[in-house]
């Protein structure tokens, strides 16, 4: 009998192979390390927009791995832009081959307990065990000191979102860069152009 078991945790392996051999199996087992790097901390926050990457600094430094959602909102304005980019990252890193399949969304939101069916977001968080992570990662970053060499463009919002930062059907981009127009007299930054139905995640 010959078993291959792909993505297995350590400690799930452990009791596996013992299982195995206490009944003579040939068992293979490919453990995928889903944890949370320096350099790909690094690589997460370099591939970011500014305001997403603002958004996740003031999480992780600001907020110590937990912060309120309004008080985001006072400091970068609407959060659907950001929490888009920072949605989309996780795919395409695992598209690039930055991180494997299975890793887990550094940062998180937060939803109402007191209101479960109306999912309102009170707050942004990320897990304690990541933090020192990508605090290291934005100390890096700051410095210059990345864990690597070659700067990724900023990822483009489409309009459609996955998992918990989707944004909900007639919402519009959110785009957290104002727009810029050029005319004779120079460069001016462009009124905001999101309806008044527009909402922040």
């Amino acid at each position: 009998m010959k078993i291959t078991i792909e993505g297995a945790d350590k400690d799930f392996a452990e009791k596996l192979v013992a299982l195995a051999a206490a009944h003579h199996a040939e068992l293979t087992v490919a453990t995928v390390d889903t944890n949370w790097t320096l350099e790909r901390a690094t690589r997460f926050l370099r591939s970011l927009t500014a305001g997403a990457r603002r958004f996740a600094e003031m999480v992780i430094v600001d907020g110590d791995g937990y912060i309120d959602a309004d008080r985001l909102r006072a400091a970068i304005g609407k959060l659907n832009g950001p929490t888009v980019a920072l949605s989309r990252t996780i795919p395409r890193g695992v598209r690039e081959g930055w991180w494997p399949e299975g890793i887990s969304a550094p940062i998180t939101p937060v939803y109402d307990p007191d209101n479960p069916s109306w999912h309102k977001i009170i707050a942004y968080e990320m897990a304690s065990e990541n933090v020192p992570v990508f605090r290291s990662a934005v100390t890096a970053l700051a410095t210059g000191r990345g864990a690597s060499t070659s700067a990724e463009p900023p990822i483009p919002w489409s309009g459609d979102a996955p998992s918990a930062f989707a944004v909900p059907p007639g919402w519009g981009s959110g785009d957290d860069v104002p727009l810029v127009m050029l005319d004779e007299g120079g460069t001016h930054a462009g009124a905001d152009t999101d309806s008044a139905q527009q909402q922040d995640s």
